[in-house]
């Protein structure tokens, strides 16, 4: 299959990425740090996340970030809600998308939500139709699409199974996701494929982890699926809560590289996502893993479209 002329990079660090940091930023530091987000021409950019914050205190101001970012028209805004009440939260701060999570290992989803797979669905019906009735957009995580940190290998058709049922509820958009960074490009080929069967390939997007440095292979593999919607975080924000050590999520800066120099266009500054991502370095209390941090000249590749 030919590749695509275009890219859409979902920019996942604000939340997916800071919530896995230790070291939590304020309000003001994250709206900046996706206020450069955007300037760098990022079409989305996920910016918080309605959960409780004694769970997760790198989330906490979600709303206060989202009605600070949210009267942008020029930018998809979307935040992650878990249950009613987050959805009530964000509705309440303006929030015009949302995005709900659940996984293909019903073990991992229990440590992560608390709810088998069933349970998270139950969940989801109690406000993703209203959801769809005020007209906001509706975008699905499925996690653990190739390997689970409990049960190991994920058979594909389980993937399959649940980002067809998310599809099938009503969310405009589901990410296959792989949590842990194991996944390998004939995996990415076979779920992709199959899901294609399912739901309109326009709907799909990947999300990868560089754990063992296979995600720019995976996303290539993705592509050639048909699939152009791509998450990742600037600077590779997030790590891997399950693989110490390891480098987390795909870097922005890696990923647009990689398009631009491909000529498949994405309309994002490379050299600007670099800056915001230093700036952001300096905020936390670790070294980020992005190749781009250093100050110095653009990286090398084809300008963005």
């Amino acid at each position: 299959m030919s590749l695509p002329s275009r890219v859409t990079v979902v920019e996942v660090g604000p939340r997916d990425g800071l919530q896995n940091e230790a070291a939590p930023l304020s309000v003001d530091d994250r709206v900046t740090f996706c206020d450069h987000l955007i300037a760098a021409g990022l079409p989305v950019v996920e910016v918080g996340a309605f959960v409780s914050p004694l769970w997760v205190p790198q989330m906490a101001g979600s709303g206060e970030v989202l009605r600070r970012l949210g009267k942008r028209t020029d930018v998809r805004l979307p935040v992650l809600v878990p249950n009613r009440k987050g959805y009530d939260l964000a509705r309440a701060a303006g929030a015009r998308e949302i995005a709900v999570f659940t996984a293909a290992s019903e073990t991992f989803n229990r440590r992560n939500t608390n709810a088998t797979i069933a349970e998270s669905f139950a969940r989801f019906a109690e406000f993703v139709p209203e959801a769809k009735r005020d007209g906001l957009r509706v975008r699905g995580y499925v996690s653990t699409c190739f390997g689970c940190p409990y049960e190991g290998g994920v058979p594909a058709e389980r993937a399959v199974e649940v980002a067809t049922r998310l599809a099938g509820m009503g969310c405009d958009e589901v990410s296959i996701g792989d949590t842990i960074g194991v996944a390998v490009p004939t995996q990415v080929r076979d779920v992709a494929g199959r899901l294609r069967e399912a739901v309109p390939v326009e709907r799909l997007a990947v999300h990868f982890h560089d754990t063992r440095g296979t995600a720019l292979a995976n996303v290539l593999a993705a592509l050639e699926e048909g699939i152009t919607v791509v998450d990742s975080a600037a600077g590779g924000l997030g790590g891997c809560p399950y693989a110490p050590g390891a480098s987390g999520n795909l870097a922005t800066e890696d990923l647009v590289y990689m398009l631009q120099g491909m000529g498949i266009a994405t309309g994002i500054n490379l050299s600007a996502v670099a800056a915001a991502s230093r700036a952001v370095a300096g905020r936390l209390s670790r070294p980020l893993p992005s190749r781009y941090l250093a100050a110095g000249p653009a990286p090398v590749g084809r300008p963005s479209r």
